[in-house]
């Protein structure tokens, strides 16, 4: 009885510290978002307290200052050559380095996640002068291409990890019915990866989808490439900003993936949960 009200009281002191920090982490989206909602004057007057009125004039006016509709569809286009590469890249890695064990997959193992120790911003002017010799800078596909190279290492690492979950004697069955190693991937190894590729998708959809910085050096340029992040830096100025404006297009631009994220954040616990359990 005594162990079972420690464990009561254990678990209830975990539940308030986790709503707590959930708290501390979510208000400043709450602020965003009811400062969306403001005019400029309320905005400065007092910027925790509620409107007092909602102002929805703000979405119409910055929905047609940024173009909405052609950059959420440069969004979607940016994310999905992203995620196809890192998805289809680094699960096949995974698989080869799982299935190939020697000194020299190891090396390629070490090779592939090393680069998420590096700092993005050690490198990033190199990598800009990169993209401009080989003509990937300004582009959204070449954008999208880049994030290859800065997803793969960390979805390579987290298939791999699942991947030694799988039983190989799966493969071998597959190469007794005469499929060849690239078959058996596609059609037997790559559909019970599901939960944990989907945990890869949702958690790089996040990332790329809310990323600023690698966007600002490639695609600010010009106005038909921007991503909306990007747009909405734009009502941030040096000596005048337009926070009520701001607010809005930040609203704006991040909200498609919350909620893709709500919508699909079963899969991240179902891929983790899965890959310890089966191990």
């Amino acid at each position: 009885m005594k162990r079972n009200s420690r464990l009561k009281i254990n678990y209830f002191i975990l539940e308030v510290i986790a709503i707590i920090a959930a708290a501390i982490f979510i208000y400043p989206v709450f602020l965003m978002f009811i400062n969306s909602f403001k005019t400029f004057r309320e905005v400065i007057i007092d910027v925790i307290a509620l409107p007092q009125q909602l102002n929805i004039d703000n979405y119409f006016y910055v929905i047609d200052k940024m173009n909405y509709p052609r950059l959420f569809v440069n969004n979607i286009l940016i994310t999905a050559v992203g995620i196809t590469g890192i998805v289809a890249f680094s699960s096949l890695a995974a698989y080869i380095i799982d299935r190939s064990r020697s000194r020299f997959t190891s090396l390629a193992f070490l090779f592939i996640i090393t680069p998420m120790l590096i700092p993005f911003q050690t490198f990033m002017i190199t990598l800009l002068k990169v993209m401009n010799i080989i003509n990937l800078s300004g582009s959204r596909v070449g954008l999208g291409i880049q994030y290859w190279g800065f997803g793969i290492p960390m979805a390579t690492f987290i298939y791999f990890n699942f991947m030694k979950t799988v039983p190989k004697e799966i493969d071998e069955s597959a190469f007794i019915d005469g499929a060849t190693t690239f078959q058996t991937f596609i059609y037997v190894i790559f559909p019970i990866l599901k939960p944990v590729t989907a945990t890869v998708i949702v958690l790089d959809v996040m990332w790329i989808w809310n990323d600023f910085l690698l966007p600002l050096l490639m695609v600010n340029d010009s106005q038909k490439t921007k991503t909306l992040v990007l747009a909405a830096y734009n009502f941030v100025g040096q000596y005048n900003t337009q926070w009520h404006y701001a607010m809005t297009a930040m609203v704006l631009a991040i909200v498609p993936s919350l909620i893709f994220f709500v919508l699909l954040q079963k899969y991240i616990v179902k891929g983790v949960v899965a890959g310890s359990l089966k191990g």
